[in-house]
C-alpha cells in the first residue's frame, strides 16, 4: 500500500516535539499543549508549527443548569447563535444560549396530531435558514421538523421509490437542509449515497454516491474464486458518509471514512458531482504519515465536517482526535487536537461546529462540548485565506508576512504571498516566493508569464536585431559567393539590365 512507507509518522511527531523550543515566544509553545501542533511540508514530512488553536474550556450539562449529556451525537448552531444538541441517550434536544452558559430550553416531547410524542435516540440535528429545527429521530425511523420552541411542524419517514432496495429500512443518522428547504439525510446502510427529500417530504433519490474502484487483480481473482470464497471476500460497496454541512451557495460538504487515507471529504454540486479541489499533493485524507498497527494505526477517519466560510472547512478525525483545516484550493492550513485524558483532549470526538473564529467539538463519551480559541498564528492564517478569497491580495500579503514572522519556514505563507504577487502581475517576485513555498504548479505559471513579459518588453529590440542579422547574413552570403567566383576566374554576379542576374 502506498502509505506503508510512512510508518515513521510517530517518530516524526516526537522529533517535532523536541524542536518545539524553536517556536517564537509570542506564540503558544508546543510543550504547553496537551497535543501536537504540526503540518506537512512539500515532501510530506512532519514539521512542527506554532499552535493555531488552544483549549478554552468545556461545557457539560451540569455547567448549563441541566442534567448531564448522555452520549450526545450531534449539535448545530442557529443563525441567532443558539446551540442545539442531540442528547441521544437522554432522548432530548437541549438548546443553549449563544455563550453556552445556560440552557434556554429542553425539548423532550411535542404534540403531534393531538397526541404527545417524543424522540428515541436522536442522532442528528440542524436548523434551516427558515429557522425550523430538523431532528434525525433515529430509533423512531423518521425526521421530525419542529419550530425552535418545539412545536410540531411535520415529519419525514418511510421513503418510497423504485430505486430503493426491497425491505429498505429508513434509519436517519445526520440531517441538513439547504436554502430551498431540500433535506439531505445520511441514513444507516444507505451505501448508495445521501438521501434527498423535497420540502413536502417526498423522496427524490440518492445524491453524491462514492464510486468504488476495484483493481484488475481483484477482478481477476473474483473470476477464479469459488462461490464460497467469493462469499468470504469483502463486499465491494460504496463508502457511507459520516458528516454533512452546506455552504451559502448550496454546495454540500460530506465527510466519509477512507481506509486509504486519500480523500475523506467531498464538495458536491447540485448534481451530486464532487467538485472539491485537492491542492498540490492531491490528498484530502488527513494525516500523511501514520503507523499501520495498533489502536491509533491507520489512516485518519473523519466523522464530521464544518464549512467555515471563505472557502475554508474543518474535518474531525476520530482515529487520533485531530482537527484538519483546509482552504478552498485543498491546501492543509493547520492541524491540532488529540486523544487523551488531559483537559483539551478528546475521548470520543463525534461532531464539530464553529462560533466565529472559535471551534467547538462535541465529545460523546465525555458528554461535553470542548472549546478551542484561535491564537495569533491561527487568526493570521484565517484572515490571510479570507482576504485572498475576497480578492484583497495586498492585505493578504501583509497577513502572510506576519505568519512568516511567527513561522519562517511556512510553505503555505510563502505560497500565499507568491500567489498574491502573481495576481498583482509581479511575476518575478511571485517566482521567488513560490519557489520558497515549493509550489511547482504556480511557479510554472509565474515563470511562463515572466518569460512572456520579458519577450513582450523587448520585442522591438529583438525584431530589429533579427532584421539586422537577416540583412547581414544576406550581405555576407553575396560577398562569399563573389569571392568564390573570383577565385574560379568568373565575373561577380551582376544585375542584368532586364532586372535579372548575369
Amino acid at each position: 500500500m502506498k502509505r506503508t512507507k510512512k510508518i515513521i509518522g510517530a517518530v516524526g511527531f516526537a522529533i517535532a516535539f523536541l524542536f518545539s523550543s524553536l517556536i517564537p515566544s509570542e506564540v503558544v509553545r508546543a510543550e504547553e499543549l496537551p497535543y501536537d501542533t504540526y503540518n506537512y511540508n512539500y515532501r510530506e514530512n512532519v514539521v512542527i508549527t506554532p499552535a493555531a488553536y488552544v483549549p478554552a474550556g468545556s461545557v457539560t450539562g451540569q455547567d448549563v443548569g441541566t442534567s448531564g449529556f448522555n452520549e450526545p451525537q450531534d449539535f448545530c448552531k442557529a443563525a441567532d447563535g443558539k446551540i442545539y444538541i442531540a442528547d441521544t441517550k437522554n432522548n432530548r434536544i437541549v438548546v443553549l444560549n449563544r455563550d453556552m452558559t445556560e440552557t434556554v430550553r429542553v425539548i423532550d416531547s411535542f404534540c403531534r396530531n393531538g397526541e404527545e410524542d417524543g424522540f428515541k435516540m436522536p442522532q442528528g440535528v440542524c436548523i434551516s435558514e427558515n429557522n425550523q429545527l430538523y431532528v434525525a429521530d433515529t430509533e423512531n425511523k423518521r425526521i421530525v421538523v419542529l419550530t425552535p420552541e418545539g412545536e410540531f411542524v411535520k415529519q419525514i419517514d418511510n421513503p418510497q421509490s423504485e430505486i430503493l432496495e426491497d425491505g429498505f429500512e429508513f434509519v436517519p443518522l445526520k440531517v441538513t437542509v439547504d436554502y430551498a428547504d431540500r433535506v439531505y439525510c445520511i441514513a444507516k446502510n444507505a451505501f448508495e449515497g445521501i438521501l434527498v427529500f423535497e420540502e413536502n417530504g417526498s423522496f427524490t433519490g440518492y445524491y453524491g454516491t462514492i464510486e468504488v474502484k476495484i483493481s484488475l487483480w481483484e477482478k481477476f481473482w473474483k473470476r477464479l474464486a469459488s462461490k464460497e470464497e467469493r462469499s468470504k471476500q469483502q463486499l465491494y460497496i460504496p463508502t457511507e458518509f459520516t458528516g454533512i454541512d452546506i455552504d451559502s451557495d448550496g454546495f454540500v460538504y460530506a465527510s466519509n471514512i477512507d481506509s486509504d487515507g486519500l480523500q475523506g471529504v467531498r464538495r458536491l454540486n447540485p448534481r451530486g458531482e464532487d467538485v472539491i479541489q485537492k491542492g498540490e499533493n492531491k490528498n484530502l485524507g488527513g494525516d500523511l504519515q501514520f503507523g499501520v498497527y495498533g489502536t491509533y494505526g491507520g489512516a485518519s477517519e473523519f466523522v464530521d465536517v464544518v464549512y467555515r466560510g471563505k472557502g475554508m472547512y474543518s474535518l474531525l478525525d476520530r482515529k487520533r482526535g485531530r482537527i484538519f483545516t483546509y482552504d478552498k484550493e485543498g491546501n492543509l492550513l493547520y492541524i491540532f487536537g488529540g486523544l487523551g485524558s488531559q483537559k483539551g483532549t478528546f475521548t470520543t470526538p463525534i461532531a464539530i461546529e464553529t462560533i466565529g473564529d472559535q471551534i467547538i467539538v462535541l465529545d460523546a463519551n465525555q458528554g461535553a462540548i470542548l472549546k478551542f480559541n484561535a491564537t495569533q498564528y491561527g487568526s493570521l492564517i484565517n484572515e490571510a485565506v479570507g482576504l485572498r478569497y475576497d480578492g484583497d491580495e495586498e492585505q493578504a500579503i501583509e497577513k502572510w508576512q506576519e505568519v512568516l514572522r511567527l513561522d519562517e519556514n511556512n510553505e503555505l505563507a510563502n505560497t500565499g504571498i507568491g500567489k498574491a504577487y502573481l495576481t498583482a502581475g509581479d511575476n518575478k517576485t511571485a517566482m521567488h516566493y513560490l519557489k520558497l513555498g515549493m509550489n511547482r504548479k504556480y511557479y510554472s505559471i509565474a515563470f511562463r508569464r515572466y518569460r512572456n513579459e520579458i519577450l513582450s518588453k523587448n520585442m522591438s529590440t529583438i525584431m530589429t536585431l533579427l532584421i539586422v542579422l537577416i540583412v547581414a547574413a544576406g550581405a555576407y552570403r553575396k560577398f562569399f559567393r563573389d569571392k568564390v567566383r573570383e577565385k574560379l576566374g568568373k565575373k561577380p554576379i551582376q544585375p542584368s539590365k532586364k532586372g535579372g542576374l548575369t
